[in-house]
């Protein structure tokens, strides 16, 4: 497998413009013939999501990136089981997040119920927006982040899933292997929840809401 390299985004270069001319399907179609410059782009393209998922069920900088290195080498030997009429975002999902529950479980820890301190908010190596990166863009969505550090494990869990990663529920039910009448009912009372958490740190917003 190619070498997994942090890299600092200039935002300009041949390097910064390929998650821009290449969909999915290209870059793995490119990485399975062996092309190591595909799969530096499709890391660069993933990373972020990656690591928002490790940080989310560690809640511990260094164990999410420990994780999110764990993560794309398993996402390297599988790439050749990818499924073009399966979302690969979704694999990609799942594969994240069975790594990280399989991690804590070897950890034998239990995730804290407080949020991630902002400042320790994955932080996009491409210039180009991302769903964590759009969440973080105004007072109001840095309230809804630290509302979601107050939320069940299991609510906070899909509103991840859902509203900031944007997977179908019919992809996060595949992924937990649950119905999905019980998906959208688990997504309507996260919502319920958050929206009762936000309305406690700042009580003004409760007309937005």
């Amino acid at each position: 497998m190619p070498e997994l390299r942090q890299q600092e985004s200039t935002g300009s270069g041949p390097a910064s413009l390929l998650p821009n001319i290449f969909d999915y399907s290209d870059l793995i179609a490119r990485c399975r013939r062996g092309d190591d410059l595909a799969w530096e782009a499709l890391v660069r393209r993933l990373e972020g999501r990656v690591y928002a998922i490790a940080l989310h069920y560690l809640r511990d900088r260094e164990e999410a990136r420990d994780a999110a290195q764990d993560i794309f080498v398993r996402l390297y030997q599988k790439l050749h089981t990818v499924r073009d009429d399966k979302p690969f975002l979704a694999w990609v999902m799942k594969i994240s997040r069975n790594l990280c529950v399989d991690r804590l479980r070897r950890l034998s820890v239990r995730t804290p119920a407080h949020s991630v301190p902002l400042e320790d908010a994955p932080e996009p190596t491409v210039r180009l927006p991302s769903p964590e990166e759009s969440c973080l863009n105004s007072a109001r969505d840095r309230l809804v982040y630290h509302a979601l550090g107050t939320l069940s494990e299991r609510n906070r869990e899909i509103i991840l899933l859902k509203d900031i990663q944007e997977l179908k529920l019919v992809e996060i039910a595949d992924m937990m292997s649950a119905p999905l009448g019980t998906i959208k009912s688990r997504w309507n009372r996260a919502r319920l929840e958050l929206a009762k958490a936000v309305r406690r740190l700042e009580p003004s917003e409760e007309a937005a809401l």
